[in-house]
């Protein structure tokens, strides 16, 4: 730094003075600053250092600055009610508000704010609401641990947050928007859930009450049958005698016997939940391919805390599990279940409301087959009947007008007009009708990639696995295509807790196509005039089409 005239170093808390000649004096200075020579009696003028205290960054201290304030030019940007962020994508105020995130089947997922112990009914109609399904009715929540190969269907009344927080950190667990058709089917079909074979002739001759009477008032006999288990820490498995009761769980360490001295203790049913074991073969050395297993609800899901089972067949797998929650839960279930009822019939009220209001407003249904002039159909049920008719109608006349040649065309001379000049306006139309004619023949063939019961190319192991996690009930079915035979579907059907495949074949008959499940002797046009009528009438089928297996997108 360059400074005028002439300088002399200054130090502070001293006075400068020519005439002293202190050395020591200057030593013991502890800041240097550089200051020109100024008239006698004028004042030196010395920068002061500011003090920083060490509560700053609390606010106590406040700098002000003598440049003055920059306004803001876009303040309403600052207020979080006129922000352009969406409200819904910022937490909201209470703080009883949680995020819990639910994936579909098809592995996307969506992210909703839930509030302190909201049940697992409550999350499915928020989810029904959200992705706008037009079914509301049997859809559940699965708890999925893929690493482990386990599921459940929470029941409606759990608190979701709840069971989320027991959860490991470090896990896959998810949770699974689905549907599910079996949740409540024991209580309308008891004896098919609960064989009597399984069932202890102990308990229910006291009280002079069947199996099923005391399954439909929220109770469970006892469950007795062999089933293989698990060693703890070995990959091999024994085959054991089991009893199922209020109580707990008991083996029998002498065959069948149910003697005291020879029951052995297993697990109590008040802090157990029960799940099904995928791919139980691969992961655990199952037996067979009916394993599930239980494991305490309050601890995170280990490995080494798993009591795995493995039953003979799908029947005896599904006694066990629905007995584990019948006891654990009871009377709940019966309430969850009526609850369910209600609220169907409700809906069910609602929309025969809904279609009488609107046929008595403007959308009339009419009937003109009679000599007498049109009538208006008053039934719902026969108008709904109706306007199906016309629909498969429609399809028969567009199937027809599709497979006739263009008559037209052919009335024409074949070379009359070759050498005339519309020559190519005639054949520009020709082109243009055939284009049309194959568009329709496109979509008609087509129509049935749009119904949410056809899963395109899914294997035969996959499709077992969907019906199986939507609930094996009579009736559920789904369409598929062949994958060991071309231009063929499959149509896969649970009966008695069992999936069938039936194969459709194309024909042809008269220059039309066709599909048939009896070698010709009934066909359809399409796929869905198939589903629809077998959802009346059984055909060759042992149940009609009840429940269609349907994958929803979050």
């Amino acid at each position: 730094m360059e400074v005028e005239g002439s300088w002399t170093e200054a130090f502070d808390d001293s006075d400068i003075n020519e005439e002293s000649g202190g050395s020591s004096h200057f030593l013991s200075s502890s800041s240097l600053t550089l200051a020109p020579l100024l008239a006698d009696g004028s004042s030196i003028r010395r920068s002061n250092p500011i003090l920083i205290t060490s509560n700053r960054g609390n606010g106590s201290v406040s700098l002000s600055f003598s440049d003055p304030s920059i306004p803001n030019p876009f303040p309403e940007l600052c207020s979080p009610s006129k922000s352009p962020v969406l409200i819904r994508s910022l937490p909201p105020t209470s703080s009883d508000q949680h995020v819990l995130k639910i994936y579909s089947e098809d592995n996307n997922s969506r992210s909703l704010w839930v509030s302190v112990g909201a049940t697992a009914r409550e999350v499915c109609q928020l989810l029904v609401k959200t992705a706008h399904c037009s079914d509301v009715e049997n859809w559940a929540l699965l708890e999925l641990h893929p690493s482990l190969g386990l599921e459940r269907c929470l029941e409606d009344h759990e608190d979701v947050l709840k069971i989320q927080a027991a959860w490991s950190l470090k896990g896959d667990t998810r949770l699974v928007f689905c549907k599910n058709y079996a949740k409540y089917e024991f209580f309308r079909k008891p004896t098919l859930f609960f064989p009597q074979s399984m069932i202890s002739d102990r308990g229910d001759v006291e009280k002079e009450m069947t199996s099923s009477q005391l399954i439909q008032s929220g109770g469970c006999p006892e469950i007795q049958g062999f089933l293989h288990v698990k060693e703890q820490s070995r990959k091999s498995w024994k085959k054991l005698y089991f009893f199922l009761r209020r109580s707990g769980l008991y083996c029998s360490t002498k065959g069948t016997s149910k003697e005291p001295r020879h029951l052995q203790y297993v697990a109590e049913l008040e802090d157990l939940n029960v799940y099904t074991v995928v791919n139980g073969r691969k992961l655990y050395g199952a037996p067979t391919d009916f394993p599930f297993c239980i494991k305490p609800s309050r601890k995170p899901v280990r490995a080494q805390d798993l009591k795995i089972f493995s039953a003979e067949n799908e029947q005896t797998r599904s006694c066990w599990t629905s007995a584990f929650r019948l006891f654990k839960h009871g009377k709940q279930l019966q309430c969850n279940y009526q609850l369910s009822q209600l609220r169907h019939g409700n809906l069910e009220a609602r929309n025969v409301s809904d279609i009488k209001s609107k046929s008595e407003a403007s959308l009339v249904a009419m009937d003109f087959s009679g000599k007498a002039g049109g009538r208006v159909i008053q039934n719902p049920t026969e108008a709904q009947s109706v306007e199906r008719e016309e629909g498969q109608a429609w399809r028969r006349r567009e199937a027809l007008r599709c497979s006739l040649p263009n008559q037209s065309s052919a009335a024409r001379p074949a070379c009359a007009y070759c050498e005339s000049k519309d020559f190519n306006s005639r054949l520009q139309s020709k082109i243009q009708s055939f284009i049309k004619n194959l568009l329709l023949l496109c979509v008609i063939t087509a129509i049935h990639t749009t119904q949410p019961w056809f899963h395109g190319g899914v294997s035969r192991s996959e499709t077992q696995r969907l019906i199986e996690k939507q609930g094996l009930v009579d009736g559920m079915f789904l369409i598929r295509a062949s994958q060991q035979h071309s231009q063929c579907f499959v149509l896969s059907l649970c009966y008695k807790l069992k999936t069938k495949h039936y194969l459709i074949i194309p024909c042809e008959d008269g220059g039309r196509k066709y599909f048939t499940m009896d070698d010709g002797d009934t066909l359809f046009i399409d796929l869905l005039q198939l589903v629809e009528f077998h959802q009346i009438n059984k055909g060759i089928l042992p149940v009609c089409l009840k429940h269609p297996c349907v994958c929803v997108a979050l």
